[in-house]
């Protein structure tokens, strides 16, 4: 996520992910791997990025998905345990280089040490809001790193965008940047992400029905069985 408040005050910084040119989000040279040991890695934080922009988009009318797809581009990493590309709520991005911390403690750490040595503008959390350009978006660091709040700024900023271009594909491109050079390959890599979790999803919800069913036939014939034993020889 760039620079702004609203498009109409300010313009939105690049912040691209995986082949795309320009300062942006974490980036790994391959699937990335859990913390070793030490790492004070909660055992759900792969999923509270995600739970919590699902709870962003009902709250603030966003269509279903589109707000995971973004964190999916801002901060999406390889997780082992679910074998899936998961938003990860400690991530920086500084200095065109993204770097994932296996907790909030370490990653406020990086961004102090960045600070000290006068870097302003990173790129933090599950939906990587950039502190130079949105200096008012959190009262501290902690904030800046709980999912909740990280998500909930950039819902509200995802909305006013909304709002000001009067369409979600200029709001998701214009939440990276309002130059089309940037805006046009990242508004691409959004969808394309959107349509992959909409498919997950109805996938699993087709395999939920189908194992649902068959757990009603594996029932009904126990049921069949027991009263046919039940009532005995005829």
């Amino acid at each position: 996520m760039g620079t702004g408040n609203r498009i109409s005050a300010y313009v939105v910084a690049a912040a691209m992910l995986l082949g795309i040119a320009g300062a942006g989000p974490a980036r790994a040279a391959g699937p990335a791997r859990n913390p070793g040991p030490g790492g004070e890695q909660p055992a759900a934080a792969p999923s509270r990025c995600a739970a919590v922009a699902a709870a962003a988009e009902r709250a603030q009318g966003i269509p279903r998905r589109l707000l995971t797809a973004i964190s999916l581009a801002e901060s999406g990493r390889y997780d082992e345990d679910s074998q899936e590309i998961v938003a990860w709520p400690w991530t920086i991005n500084a200095e065109g280089e993204g770097r994932y911390f296996a907790s909030k403690k370490a990653a406020i750490a990086a961004v102090k040490k960045l600070r000290a040595r006068g870097v302003t503008s990173i790129d933090v959390g599950c939906m990587q809001v950039n502190l130079h350009h949105h200096p008012d978006a959190f009262e501290s660091l902690e904030d800046a790193f709980d999912p909740e709040t990280n998500v909930a700024y950039a819902a509200r900023f995802l909305k006013d965008l909304r709002e000001d271009t009067r369409s979600w594909s200029r709001a998701v491109a214009f939440y990276h940047s309002t130059t089309r050079e940037f805006s046009a390959p990242y508004r691409s890599k959004v969808y394309r992400l959107w349509n992959e979790v909409r498919r997950r999803d109805a996938a699993r919800k087709r395999q939920e029905v189908i194992e649902a069913y068959l757990e009603r036939r594996a029932a009904a014939a126990a049921e069949q069985a027991r009263r046919a034993q039940s009532r005995g020889p005829s």
